[in-house]
């Protein structure tokens, strides 16, 4: 009896591709699958939002955009609004970014260009321990050590530059700790890990023939930087610095901890003190008993919700529409 061996190529060739198809659908099926998950869960959450602060929203005896007003105490009488709440929330995390965005180019830059191997690796390691230490440390060493710290910095700003808005007195004056200035600082240090790791890698992967360009044509560093590096990593790094101001708008424990309480409505200085949405719903979590209360606080989130959304659209549009690296 003969033996029949399969010896043709394309048989061998046909099960192989057959196979590869296979393959290729399970892994497109699970990685389409994948982020529907993500888009659906992030519906779901903005569906859950909407439900729970509609009643709210309905129920509420003031304006919802313009009061400075949060009570609900009254179930039957509601007031609140979220002006105060959107100001002390932009104000520290911008203030966050200003601080942050020059001080982790500054570093990635340093770390990319400038530093030999063997420092620029355990320097990276400690720049990314910042990102590990908890929130409630940030906001006890922020309001014990650095609070009383840089105190003389806020009498001098206040004294000198109080004509201007941000600087004007408080609504907690003439208190200059526990304020949004602290927060601000407070929050650049806990977000500059996240734009200094980001944007290092970023630049790391300029490609080196656009650095050889540079310098072939006599360009100093400074030169191969502002030429090469940082035009290739711009949408990079402002995709990180984006990372970072959601971070700072989502902070809740540390600038519970930082910024003092104000019965007072907000000057839009940075010597105010206040809430901010996270650290408000965080302050009333364990009250949420009844269904419109609870309702308000739900609303303040949803604002905060969208407000994510509106930061990265914004960041897209100044990134061009894509990020490199």
């Amino acid at each position: 009896m003969s033996t029949v061996t399969d010896t043709d190529p394309e048989t061998r060739t046909g099960g192989r591709a057959r196979a590869g198809g296979v393959g290729e659908r399970v892994f497109r099926g699970l990685t389409t699958g994948s982020g529907l998950v993500v888009v659906a869960a992030i519906a779901l959450i903005g569906l859950f939002l909407v439900v729970r602060a509609v009643p709210s929203l309905l129920a509420n005896h003031d304006d919802f955009f313009t009061s400075a007003e949060f009570n609900t105490t009254d179930a039957a009488n509601l007031r609140f609004g979220i002006r105060d709440l959107l100001v002390v929330t932009v104000l520290s995390s911008l203030m966050a970014l200003v601080i942050a965005m020059p001080i982790g180019m500054g570093i990635a830059l340093f770390l990319t260009q400038y530093s030999p191997a063997r420092l620029a690796r355990p320097f990276t390691f400690v720049i990314g321990l910042l990102a590990a230490v908890p929130s409630i440390v940030y906001g006890l060493w922020g309001i014990l050590v650095l609070a009383p710290a840089i105190e003389p910095i806020a009498g001098f700003l206040q004294t000198y530059l109080g004509w201007f808005f941000l600087f004007s007195p408080g609504n907690i004056s003439p208190v200059l700790t526990g304020t949004i200035f602290t927060a601000g600082i407070i929050l650049a240090i806990m977000i500059l890990p996240i734009i200094t790791a980001t944007t290092r890698e970023v630049f790391a992967q300029t490609p080196r023939f656009h650095i050889e360009a540079a310098q072939a044509l006599g360009a100093t560093r400074w030169e191969v930087i502002r030429m090469a590096v940082l035009p290739y990593g711009r949408s990079g790094f402002i995709a990180a610095s984006m990372l970072g101001l959601g971070r700072a708008l989502g902070e809740t424990i540390a600038i519970l901890l930082v910024i003092r309480a104000s019965t007072s409505p907000s000057h839009g200085s940075l010597f105010d003190g206040g809430y901010t949405f996270a650290s408000l719903i965080a302050s009333a979590a364990s009250e949420f008993s009844q269904p419109l209360p609870t309702g308000a606080y739900i609303s303040a989130g949803l604002v905060l919700f969208v407000l994510t959304f509106v930061v990265n659209a914004i960041a897209r549009v100044v990134a061009g529409g894509k990020v490199n690296g």
